[in-house]
């Protein structure tokens, strides 16, 4: 195919198993883990878990990516949408809350052809970056129970030079607008969890509070009363953030607190992290080994 899947448009040729795109990823799924995740929103984990589904490749470049093995790397096993599907079973029988389906954009072909092969009883979620296009958006409409985007910048600039991701607060904004359109508000069960909806993550960066501040505004400015906000304070230095003299430490407790409360003030319906997130044991182990 010739993809134009992601924002970037970049029109590059891809195969089953081959990619000369920015994602380098070929069309037939890449999966580092399938497995029950403790480590999200409490509507969302639960307590028996969310049945994650991590895919490879990305179609950002975060330098400070948490899962830069598999984002970056490439680490997993290629599936057919058939597998992907009877993975999806495995989860559901071992009684997780829903199926989360990780970092899935430049798979979107296949992840939707592997739901018309079996639709678990379960709220799909769709865990994202936000820098998430129109087109791929569309043919998940009607498939995706619980949107779950990040909003990482409110400024172009910053995006560009920590995640090569140019235009990504137009992107970001225009996306989450079509998941409220195709989900609406949340929606819970009789045990709290959630059942449609949209939660917004945003991950707060040593040195940034600033950028914080601003995409909470622009949150509340565009979404307040359509989406829950999950503010993050998990950040560990990962991959080439190690080197850099800003983003080569974790974030402070004052530097949250000021964040924090900012979102209090805004009135957001959401969730905080507690300080002793920040580690990486929360980082999954990439089990499914890699492609021969």
């Amino acid at each position: 195919m010739i993809c134009n899947l992601c924002p970037r448009k970049c029109g590059a040729v891809r195969t089953g198993h081959s990619g000369k795109g920015f994602c380098k990823m070929g069309t037939m799924p890449v999966v580092a883990r399938i497995a029950p995740h403790f480590g999200e929103e409490p509507c969302i984990s639960g307590t028996r878990g969310s049945g994650t589904v991590f895919f490879s490749g990305c179609t950002m470049k975060c330098v400070f990516c948490q899962n830069y093995e598999i984002s970056q790397k490439g680490k997993g096993v290629t599936l057919t949408p058939k597998q992907l599907a009877d993975g999806y079973k495995m989860l559901e029988e071992a009684g997780v809350h829903n199926i989360n389906l990780v970092t899935a954009d430049h798979f979107v072909e296949a992840v939707a052809e592997s739901l018309s092969i079996y639709r678990p009883k379960l709220p799909i979620v769709y865990n994202c970056s936000g820098y998430t296009s129109p087109k791929t958006l569309t043919m998940l409409s009607g498939l995706v129970d619980v949107y779950l985007p990040d909003f990482k910048y409110a400024d172009d600039s910053l995006a560009k030079k920590l995640s090569s991701a140019p235009d990504y607060v137009r992107t970001a904004t225009t996306a989450i607008q079509e998941m409220i359109f195709q989900v609406g508000k949340p929606v819970y069960d009789d045990e709290g969890m959630i059942k449609k909806g949209v939660i917004v993550r945003h991950l707060i960066l040593p040195a940034h509070t600033r950028n914080s501040i601003a995409v909470l505004e622009h949150l509340e400015r565009y979404f307040k009363k359509e989406i829950l906000v999950s503010l993050m304070c998990q950040y560990v230095p990962c991959g080439e953030a190690r080197r850099d003299p800003k983003l080569g430490r974790k974030i402070t407790k004052r530097e949250y607190d000021k964040v924090k409360r900012v979102m209090l003030e805004l009135g957001f319906d959401g969730f905080t992290q507690d300080m002793s997130s920040a580690t990486e044991d929360y980082i999954p182990e990439w089990d499914l080994g890699d492609n021969e």
